[in-house]
């Protein structure tokens, strides 16, 4: 089988052949069809994100595909069924043997692009709105890098469970995305006084931060008493130091947040939220937003797209063409 890897930190994924895997007992195995990148893959290409694979090393954290057999003990998951999985490496594969109690069966109308692209943007944001900060209908919910991968989907959330959304973005074409996403209010990064600015709107209730920096100190003070602050990613490439007497004052909560850690210490959690997720998608209150697809061989651009943020939405890799 074919599959993109990281042979050395740093360097460019190679094309290369490898065996394919069996499945061991608890497993599935999946031929996988489509791939979805994030911005965690960048950093496992450069050896900083928090899980470091032994090389060479497949990545690729969440795809899409069909089960082509089962290892021993799998008896609720069956042979030709199309399934989502988020499994932090593989997807970038022709092949991945994956633990069955990970592997989600999607619905009959979800595309397979869209499945690519659904698991972790989706699922983080949910989590992260939902059973992390208890976002209420008529608070004001404030996304920054909102047209990124995440970003836009906790716009697209947020505005499904009744928040007013103040989306922040680099750039009119990028708010643009945004507005269509549902946010109420847009603010550019590059030229808006983002403290200044969220209190004229009327103050943050809840805080979503895969940017850190000083998009973060800025948020920080521009909250509501009792706010919630979400840090969940540092594509700024800085992690904020926060002033513990500041959240004194206002009786702000700062919740660290990092979704694939309930893998292992909560998986019901993901599961629960996806079944809430994949009804909306059914009902049509959901639509992923896809800008590029991209084959196999050109997984490397896909991650030059994510590290200089020229995508929006999701980058989606197509295995199977």
């Amino acid at each position: 089988m074919r599959a993109m890897q990281v042979t050395a930190l740093g360097q460019p994924l190679e094309l290369r052949d490898i065996d394919t895997p069996s499945p061991q007992p608890g497993e599935v195995l999946i031929r996988v069809h489509t791939c979805g990148l994030n911005f965690g893959d960048t950093l496992i290409v450069k050896g900083t994100y928090q899980e470091k694979p032994a090389l060479p090393a497949t990545i690729g954290m969440e795809m899409c595909g069909t089960i082509e057999a089962l290892g021993d003990g799998v008896a609720h998951l069956s042979v030709g069924q199309r399934v989502a999985a988020y499994a932090g490496f593989g997807g970038l594969g022709e092949y991945a043997a994956l633990p069955a109690d990970i592997c989600v069966p999607i619905p009959d109308a979800m595309t397979e692009i869209d499945a690519a692209a659904f698991l972790v943007a989706y699922g983080t944001s949910h989590v992260a709105l939902d059973y992390k900060a208890h976002l209420k209908p008529g608070e004001r919910l404030l996304v920054l890098g909102a047209s990124g991968g995440v970003g836009l989907t906790a716009v697209e959330l947020g505005k499904l469970m009744g928040a007013e959304v103040i989306a922040c973005a680099r750039g009119a074409d990028k708010l643009k995305i945004a507005a269509k996403a549902g946010a109420d209010h847009l603010l550019d990064s590059e030229t808006c006084d983002l403290k200044a600015d969220v209190k004229a709107l009327g103050g943050a209730d809840v805080v979503y931060d895969p940017v850190g920096g000083d998009l973060f100190d800025a948020a920080l003070r521009a909250c509501n008493p009792e706010a919630r602050l979400l840090p969940l990613g540092f594509a700024s490439g800085t992690v904020p130091q926060i002033a513990a007497n500041y959240l004194l004052v206002k009786n702000l909560s700062v919740l660290g947040f990092y979704w694939g850690g309930y893998t292992r210490v909560n998986p019901r959690v993901l599961t629960d939220s996806f079944a809430i997720l994949f009804d909306w998608y059914a009902e049509g209150k959901l639509k992923p937003h896809v800008s590029h697809v991209l084959r196999l061989a050109q997984a490397n651009e896909g991650l030059d797209l994510l590290r200089t943020r020229k995508a929006t939405g999701k980058v989606v890799i197509q295995v199977d063409v």
